[in-house]
């Protein structure tokens, strides 16, 4: 169980509400990497799933001539859609967490900190980033050994880091929204089961968007996993491009983050009633 100081942001001296905001939102950041170092084979077991999109959905489908990725290889195509889904799948059940610390009495020690409750909720959504980052060096890695034509560039990775933290902030927080409405893990647990899949197969992850029949190109254009893909294929991918610019995708991922965290955070005290 983690310790009372681990759990409670402490009481700032510092005069400046938004130095305090941000001290109070890296506290709650820090509370769960400590879970992360705590418990590394979570995210190792995590990997398996998109190593297995790579290594067969990929190898198979690669083989077929006509899928229009532009000018890059259905390999390169798939691999940031594998990584976003990959994030997806971890930050959607991230609500499971927060009724695990219902029930262990953690969520009444946050509220009752000096920390507001959008510090609370930001600085559990950001955590969620950690988590994604270190499944992208997964799938970095596993690209490179596939002979995926990735970039490197300073920039590219900044633009990397920075859409796979936004995305997995955006869904777990969603997935904190559920947690704090059904209240139990059970019912956390199906609800992110039946929304990974709409989210990830009505997203431009494994086909382009001009695949789409128009009544899912509709649902694609305001998913925003197809922000995140088109952000990371552009960023990741040696000749990858953008379809609605990267200004739109990171514009969309931050706009939703704001709008779930500023949601989250008045459902959150329920969380503990």
């Amino acid at each position: 169980m983690l310790s009372e100081r681990a759990v409670r942001p402490a009481v700032s001296v510092n005069a400046n509400p938004f130095v305090d905001f941000v001290s109070h939102t890296l506290t709650v950041v820090e509370a769960e990497a400590r879970k992360l170092r705590h418990d590394p084979l979570e995210l190792l077991t995590r990997a398996v799933q998109p190593m297995l999109w790579l290594l067969v959905f990929g190898q198979v489908f690669g083989r077929i001539r006509g899928v229009p990725t532009g000018a890059i290889s259905y390999r390169d195509f798939l691999a940031p859609g594998v990584l976003a889904q990959s994030g997806l799948f971890i930050a959607i059940f991230y609500g499971i967490t927060a009724v695990w610390e219902r029930d262990l009495g953690i969520v009444h020690k946050y509220l009752v900190s000096p920390a507001s409750r959008v510090a609370l909720v930001l600085g559990k959504a950001l955590s969620a980033g950690l988590r994604g980052l270190s499944q992208g060096l997964i799938i970095y890695i596993l690209s490179v050994f596939l002979g995926v034509d990735l970039r490197f560039s300073p920039g590219a990775i900044l633009g990397v880091l920075a859409a796979i933290i936004l995305a997995s902030a955006v869904f777990a927080t969603l997935s904190l929204m559920v947690a704090c409405l059904v209240k139990t893990r059970e019912r956390v647990m199906g609800i992110g089961q039946v929304l990974t899949m709409p989210l990830f197969f009505a997203s431009n992850a494994i086909y382009p968007v001009a695949l789409m029949p128009g009544w899912l190109r509709v649902v694609a254009a305001i998913n925003p996993l197809t922000y995140q893909v088109d952000a990371l294929r552009a960023l990741m991918i040696q000749g990858g491009t953008s379809t609605f610019g990267l200004g739109l995708d990171f514009a969309v991922l931050a706009g939703v983050l704001a709008l779930f965290v500023a949601v989250a955070s008045r459902l959150y005290p329920s969380l503990a009633a």
